[in-house]
């Protein structure tokens, strides 16, 4: 740990800055989950980077005026005689600490990078809750972008996901008020919240031009992050949902247990897995890059790099296929950069994320904290993905189906209302093959017809109307459809039977 000297009782009064303390490396994405939980990658007691490529704080025992503020620096005179000003001028009493953090937050917006952020003690703990543990909330993991506040992926299981909301939903309100222009670590502190309270989410989607406004009951978010199963010809399938602390522990269980099976061919499946733990990165990817390959490099801002190799115990000898989406960020696309170019393992989906910096975040003494981006990473072969992603071997899209819009059940759709909800049913039971007639947007005979069968063949009240349990069955329906008939899959079980012939 880096730490500096002590301050006077006036330093930590205004500056807090008291052993300013190295916590952590954060790789790639520092996202904060609407839940809340923080998918970090840490390099922890790796010493992956250069130690001394830390946050540099400057003494500021020596060269303070009579309040603390420091004065040694140039650049500083204006900052500390604005700061004199007000405090001796502002026409009411104000709380010098917001002056100091105010500052604070006027230099780090400043730099104009949505991953680099200083967090109040609040804010630092949401930031800070350990993902070893569950945790209460809505479940989406989401960052600031452009002066909006943008889903990055649902968590699976969570009631964000049972909702419907998706990667690259923009959070325009929570609870009626407008978070556009906020940080990720404020927004974070109205979208969590106590099990089985409501929130309410105003939500712009690209592609639909209304916003979409979807109510959701928080809940205790699930903390399992590898789900397994065998598919026909003795294809294995791991899905993994985020790189927590048992990850690369559930994963190998996974694995052994696919292996018990016969399992002849494994599809790695990162879809809307948002990142995580770099020391579980890298683990997981040791697991099937061989040993001595490159995972990833770092950069440095004088331009040094330096290459984290794999670890690999024993080699992995059964075919393997990963497939990813536009969800799949930071520690997923270590994972799928270095199966692409460093095992050559094929990649199906659709191009990821693309989140190619890293960030240091340090505390203070009062419990806020700073982070700000201080590297980017890089594929083995050297690509920068920032903002461009990966893509993907076999590009394969999801069914359009895949992009109809959440609706609420709370909605009473009948004759003969008119509205873009009623044609995104339509469309849904379309697809599932009731024929509600014309796609149009109007509840005619058709759909009520339509909308029967569908309640009869569920076991539902067959009033025709769409409210309630019929709305979440056809949603259900729909969801069930696209993962028996998912096209992403069937390409890489494609593939693998290939490779096992």
């Amino acid at each position: 740990m880096n730490q500096e000297k002590q301050g006077t009782e006036t330093d930590k009064k205004y500056m807090k800055l008291k052993k300013f303390q190295f916590i952590m490396i954060l790789f790639l994405s520092v996202f904060i989950t609407a839940g809340i939980t923080v998918f970090v990658l840490s390099f922890g007691d790796d010493k992956v980077v250069d130690p001394n490529n830390k946050i540099n704080v400057h003494n500021i025992n020596n060269g303070l005026l009579a309040d603390g503020i420091i004065r040694d620096y140039e650049e500083f005179e204006k900052l500390f005689e604005t700061y004199q000003t007000i405090k001796e001028n502002y026409v009411d009493d104000i709380e010098e600490d917001l002056l100091i953090e105010g500052a604070i937050n006027g230099m780090v917006d400043a730099i104009g990078d949505p991953y680099s952020d200083y967090m109040t003690a609040e804010e630092t703990e949401s930031f800070n809750e350990q993902i070893s543990s569950s945790f209460e909330g809505i479940g989406a993991t989401i960052e600031e972008r452009d002066g909006n506040i943008v889903i990055v992926a649902p968590i699976k299981g969570s009631p964000a996901e049972k909702v419907g909301l998706r990667a690259n939903d923009a959070i325009i309100e929570v609870d009626g008020q407008n978070i556009q222009g906020m940080s990720s670590s404020e927004a974070v502190l109205l979208i969590r919240g106590e099990k089985g309270t409501e929130v309410v989410l105003t939500i712009s989607r690209p592609g639909v031009k209304e916003p979409i406004e979807v109510k959701i009951v928080r809940d205790v978010i699930p903390i399992e992050t590898v789900y397994y199963e065998m598919l026909d010809n003795s294809i294995g399938k791991i899905q993994i949902t985020s790189f927590s602390d048992r990850t690369y522990d559930e994963l190998v269980k996974a694995i052994d247990e696919l292996k018990s099976e016969g399992m002849k061919g494994l599809i790695i499946d990162v879809r809307q897995n948002p990142g995580g733990l770099l020391n579980q990165a890298i683990d997981i990817t040791s697991l099937f890059v061989p040993k001595g390959k490159i995972i990833y490099q770092m950069e440095y801002k004088d331009g040094t790099k330096q290459r984290q190799l794999s670890n690999q115990k024993e080699p992995f000898d059964i075919p393997l296929v990963a497939v990813v989406d536009d969800g799949s960020a930071s520690a997923s696309e270590i994972l799928a950069g270095a199966l692409k170019e460093s095992a050559n393992v094929p990649i199906v989906g659709v191009k990821t994320y693309g989140k190619g910096t890293a960030q240091t975040a340090a505390s203070f003494s009062d419990g806020s904290s700073l982070k700000i981006t201080t590297a980017r990473w890089l594929t083995p072969n050297g690509n920068w993905i920032h903002e461009k992603g990966i893509t993907p071997d076999y590009v394969v899209e999801l069914p359009e189906y895949a992009k109809l819009p959440y609706v609420s059940p709370e909605l009473e759709l009948k004759e003969p209302m008119m509205s873009d909800e009623v044609s995104i049913i339509e469309e849904m039971l379309n697809v599932l093959e009731y024929n509600p007639g014309e796609v149009d947007g109007l509840f005619d005979v058709e759909t009520t017809n339509a909308v029967q069968r569908f309640q009869q063949d569920h076991d539902l009240e067959q009033t025709g109307i769409v409210t309630g349990e019929t709305t979440t069955k056809i949603m259900e329906s729909l969801s069930n459809k696209l993962e028996e008939e998912d096209p992403q899959i069937q390409k890489a079980v494609e593939i693998l039977l290939e490779q096992i012939k």
